[in-house]
């Protein structure tokens, strides 16, 4: 059974995201949740630092998925005020709503097709609604159903999202791996 927890350990979050060589300027889940300056002076090890920083605050910076006492994967999600989101051109602001964001779901290599990211995309949700968010916004491929290049496929589809209950609340400008993405919200109260 997958349990979902908040990404409060350190560790666990660098099972998932973390680095193969301690040079390395993997993403580290940074992109999106810093401001884009401070992404792009973190170099190598400062990256992970920052996360541990992160991981350490009363919100932690997402949620993580157990199989046993094995980390599986994660979920970015956080107010989108504290996101790149509030600040993107291609991605629309449908109102005023201090919503949350969802945008990165990732489940580590061979625990794939089973079912994890339902299991994270649901954390991600009670997680935003335990910490009193109004909504929750996820910014998935629109793929129809066709292959999306694994390096690219941490936004999730759309059915994803829509298996989860949320529903179309926007065309956006923003197009990853040649598909175009949507926003998807679902309301929280």
């Amino acid at each position: 059974m997958i349990e979902v927890r908040p990404a409060a350990v350190f560790d666990d979050v660098a099972a998932v995201l973390g680095l193969r060589r301690a040079d390395a300027n993997v993403c580290w889940c940074l992109s999106y949740r810093i401001p884009s300056k401070e992404n792009v002076v973190l170099r190598g090890p400062a990256r992970g630092e920052r996360v541990r920083e992160l991981c350490a605050e009363d919100v932690p910076p997402g949620v993580l998925a157990y199989d046993g006492e094995e980390v599986v994967g994660w979920a970015a999600v956080h107010p989108r005020a504290d996101t790149g989101f509030a600040r993107t051109r291609t991605i629309p602001h449908v109102d005023e709503l201090a919503v949350w964001s969802v945008w990165c779901v990732r489940v580590r290599p061979g625990h794939r097709g089973n079912g994890i990211s339902h299991a994270l995309l649901a954390g991600a949700v009670e997680f935003a609604r335990a910490n009193g968010a109004p909504a929750i916004e996820g910014y998935p491929v629109e793929n129809g159903g066709r292959k999306v290049d694994l390096t690219m496929a941490y936004v999730g589809t759309r059915a994803l999202f829509e298996r989860a209950g949320f529903v179309k609340a926007a065309d956006t400008g923003s197009v990853l791996n040649g598909f175009p993405r949507v926003l998807m919200r679902l309301p929280l109260r």
